[in-house]
């Protein structure tokens, strides 16, 4: 790094990364977080439909009772995990406190890669293995329109209580029925600062021009998450993601068209960028918060001058789901305070349970100045939201772009 002061945000992330693969967590302001509720990973935009005259999820009889098992499929780097043994301490500890066995899978990629995964099952009311997945409020609200999602019985829930109430109630999902928020977070510029100084002779990445440097072409990779790529590339054009037209999508898949045809990125990819900035197959990628932060301290993660995204991932009971009962058991232990504490500190985004903060000074009080956990209010103004899209236009933008990045 250059011999000059941190800017806020580079400073606490510097400052918590001798931590890191350890702890921390979040509060955030009532504002964002009602945005955030409308929001999403990879997206940031609201639900492609409403919850409201959604079709009755298929169901069978819930084995909970003589089954002490729950499957859930989550992202990468999502849970407190041990570096060392690779063992999940909040996990284990749920396992031990409920003799209830966790089957915790690694295997959501991206929204659109494990829907298509296991759409013909949902779509043919089969039972799909899970009983739990985390998804994006946008697809997490496709999943409760089409009858995907079971109901919630908030008995089996109590912690329920601890949701942020900005959180409690959005447009895709009123009263929180079907799911429950897992964590929110940024999406942004990620890179190795050592690579990057190496290839361009910069310290830091300020700008989506930053991406496009000829020195680093072959190097970058971008997010197969339409509204976190797309909605970074028109901020960077001086467009709102949260309020746009035709013609503003259109000009910013033109610019990452460009960028695809140029060779200027190497690929678009879910979660594996992870490896690839690992392997240092790339110096530079639009990447997720916490995923760039855990990857320690040659790693930074900024957002762009011209503004980053916002977005939630969700919890949610599959239609189907062979245990529900053990699934909301997971939920609510999962909204005590100070096991939320745990995992928020460890993965590096905002939490959605009340009281965390309180917890996580009594783990670390220097995760409080982390702007990647406890945001202000001057670095929510710098993210947007993905602006929520009718059925027409979450088809024809979808299309749109997955035939841009060849798909």
């Amino acid at each position: 790094m250059a011999d000059q002061p941190l800017d806020p945000m580079t400073s606490a992330i510097v400052s918590s990364m001798s931590r890191r693969r350890f702890l921390r967590a979040a509060g955030i302001g009532g504002a964002a977080m009602a945005a955030a509720a409308c929001g999403a990973k990879g997206t940031g935009g609201g639900s492609t439909a409403s919850a409201s005259g959604a079709p009755s999820p298929s169901t069978q009889p819930d084995k909970s009772d003589s089954e002490k098992l729950v499957n859930w499929s989550n992202w990468v780097s999502y849970i407190d995990t041990d570096d060392e043994s690779g063992d999940r301490p909040s996990l284990a500890e749920f396992e031990k406190q409920t003799g209830i066995k966790v089957t915790y899978t690694e295997d959501v990629n991206g929204n659109q890669d494990f829907y298509a995964k296991v759409r013909a099952q949902l779509e043919q009311g089969r039972d799909i293995g899970r009983d739990i997945v985390v998804l994006t409020d946008w697809m997490a609200g496709l999943w409760v329109s089409k009858g995907f999602a079971l109901p919630l019985d908030d008995a089996n829930i109590p912690n329920k209580g601890n949701i942020l109430p900005a959180l409690a109630d959005p447009a895709f999902d009123p009263k929180r029925a079907h799911t429950m928020p897992w964590q929110s977070g940024f999406a942004g510029l990620g890179y190795n600062k050592a690579l990057l100084k190496e290839a361009t002779g910069k310290d830091s990445m300020k700008s989506v021009a930053d991406l496009w440097d000829p020195a680093l072409k072959g190097k970058v990779t971008v997010l197969d998450e339409m509204r976190d790529t797309i909605g970074i590339i028109m901020l960077a054009q001086g467009k709102d993601p949260s309020n746009f037209t035709d013609d503003d999508f259109n000009a910013a898949a033109d610019e990452l068209q460009k960028q695809l045809d140029s060779g200027q990125i190497r690929q678009v990819t879910g979660n594996d960028y992870l490896t690839a900035l690992e392997n240092k197959d790339v110096v530079a990628v639009i990447g997720w918060s916490g995923d760039v932060a855990a990857l320690g301290g040659d790693y930074e993660f900024s957002l762009p001058e011209s503004g980053g995204t916002l977005w939630t991932d969700n919890m949610l009971i599959p239609a189907m789901a062979a245990h529900q009962k053990n699934a909301e058991a997971v939920m609510n232990y999962y909204y005590d305070p100070k096991v939320a504490a745990q995992v928020a500190a460890y993965v590096q985004y905002i939490t959605p349970v009340a009281g965390v903060q309180e917890e996580i000074a009594k783990i670390d009080p220097g995760l409080t100045e982390n702007q990647l956990i406890f945001p202000t209010e001057e670095t929510l103004s710098k993210v947007k939201i993905f602006m929520p899209l009718t059925p027409a236009q979450q088809t024809k933008y979808e299309q749109q772009f997955q035939q841009l990045i060849g798909n």
